[in-house]
């Protein structure tokens, strides 16, 4: 969804969804999630039995051949000419257990061959039934049966914690835009307060009520005023640019933002979000996967490094006639079971080395998700420690802005009646302009630490649920 140029009113609830909806990195996260999502399918339609239809319609050969004559005991080139056409049905099944494979096939072929004897012959396989097998050797189905589920829980909760992400980035740009917007208006204000000012100033300088160097400085405010003015609006440009760039809006559309309300205090302890964040976010999912497949090459590489054995058997009937309908008549039994090895004799030591290179693979791994694991839990401590401090700092800055904003609204008063002077103003302006800041900084840091808590645990402090439940309920997982 693009939104067309126009003057549009935003919430910060508002900008989040649109950057769900619409923004490039919702796009990518959609797209990286599908990818995912069609790579668990192939997955499971790999377990399932598959049918192939294998076939040569027409295969004609017109050659010399090398053939012996035993007559003049020597080897001589004589013409053949050849059609040939086959087909056959096979259906197989992997077993995850064995790692063998299951078959049932059916063959039927047909040879013509032409020249001094022309010779017809039909050969059918009706049906046979076999198995194979690699006794020893490293089963791969197994593997990909606890590797595959994994990796993909991993890219459901990747693409949820992206999306958390996107909302932290859109409260970012909000932010930004309103800070940029309240500087913008603030300046505005700034101007028309000083310009009235000075000439409440020019005035009681004619009645000697001012010095010269008072309204100078009123002057002054004037001046910087109105430079104030033109530097925040470049900075309101810059800031509308991103903002409309984030949510991949048309680029001369122009938003007006609301600026949220306090939100209800929310206390949020860290056992709580440790669990979740063990539980749901998809970096320690990634670890256990990253151990899953270190220990996948040990077994393979120590399987590799020692003799293997192979099994094949199988059980059908066979048939060869000079016509298609004898060539199903009287089938005879055909038996197959072969058994085969293969022993590593002198490889100076190729496969042993890659053995123990898989096991250091391992034990590195396994002291790198330690650490991953460490950093994660530490950032999720710091993170629901500042969302808590930020609380607080919240109410105490909104405290702090009525009170900046009664204080300098006073100071005006009394200004205009000759009861205040030109320092005591400029130090209550200063003082406003700073709480303002403040307070939006305050409200900025909350909903940050808050998304980020969110992206981290991929948990709904205000719901009491995880992100993910409606996410599954939504899709049928």
């Amino acid at each position: 969804m693009t939104l067309p140029a126009q003057q549009v009113v935003l919430n910060l609830e508002q900008t989040i969804e649109i950057a769900a909806d619409s923004s490039l990195q919702a796009f990518i996260a959609q797209n990286m999630y599908q990818s995912s999502y069609w790579e668990f399918r192939l997955f499971k339609a790999a377990r399932l039995p598959s049918l192939t239809l294998r076939t040569t319609p027409v295969e004609y050969n017109r050659k010399f051949e090398s053939r012996y004559d035993s007559e003049q005991n020597i080897d001589v080139f004589r013409p053949q000419q050849s059609l040939y056409s086959s087909a056959g049905l096979s259906v197989s099944q992997n077993l995850d257990i064995t790692g063998g494979t299951f078959f049932v096939n059916s063959n039927l072929a047909y040879l013509r061959n032409f020249g001094d004897r022309i010779n017809t012959q039909f050969t059918s396989v009706p049906f046979r039934i076999g198995y194979t097998q690699s006794l020893f050797g490293f089963n791969p189905f197994k593997w990909e049966k606890r590797i595959e589920p994994l990796k993909f829980e991993k890219a459901k909760k990747k693409y949820l914690y992206d999306k958390e992400n996107i909302s932290a980035q859109a409260t970012q740009v909000f932010f930004d835009l309103v800070t940029a917007q309240t500087e913008y208006d603030m300046a505005i204000d700034y101007v028309a307060s000083s310009d009235t000012l000075y000439r409440i100033g020019a005035q009681r300088f004619e009645i000697m009520s001012i010095t010269q160097d008072d309204l100078m400085s009123l002057k002054l405010d004037v001046i910087s005023a109105q430079n104030r003015l033109r530097n925040a609006e470049i900075d309101l440009k810059r800031a509308m640019f991103a903002f409309v760039s984030f949510l991949n809006m048309e680029k001369d559309t122009q938003v007006r933002l609301e600026l949220p309300d306090k939100p209800a205090e929310l206390q949020i302890t860290i056992d709580m979000a440790l669990d979740q964040a063990h539980e749901n976010n998809p970096d320690f999912l990634d670890n256990t996967q990253k151990i899953l497949e270190a220990e996948r090459n040990v077994d393979q590489t120590q399987k590799n490094a020692v003799f293997d054995a192979s099994f094949y058997a199988s059980v059908g009937f066979n048939q060869v006639a000079e016509t298609f309908g004898n060539a199903y008549r009287n089938p005879i039994q055909q038996d197959i079971i072969s058994v085969g090895f293969s022993i590593p004799l002198i490889d100076w030591g190729v496969r042993k080395g890659r053995a123990n290179m898989a096991k250091n693979n391992l034990n590195v791994a396994r002291i790198s998700v330690r650490q991953n694991e460490i950093s994660i839990e530490q950032d999720v401590i710091m993170t629901v420690n500042d969302f808590n401090v930020q609380q607080g700092l919240m109410q105490r800055a909104e405290e702090a802005m009525r009170l900046a904003n009664t204080i300098y609204n006073s100071t005006i008063e009394r200004f205009i009646i000759g009861q205040a002077d030109i320092n005591s103003l400029t130090l209550r302006l200063t003082r406003q302009k700073e709480a303002q800041k403040d307070y939006i900084t305050a409200l900025k840091n909350y909903w940050l630490s808050y998304y980020k808590i969110r992206k981290m645990t991929l948990f709904d402090f205000e719901k009491q649920k995880k992100i993910s439940d409606e996410f599954n309920r939504r899709y049928g997982f």
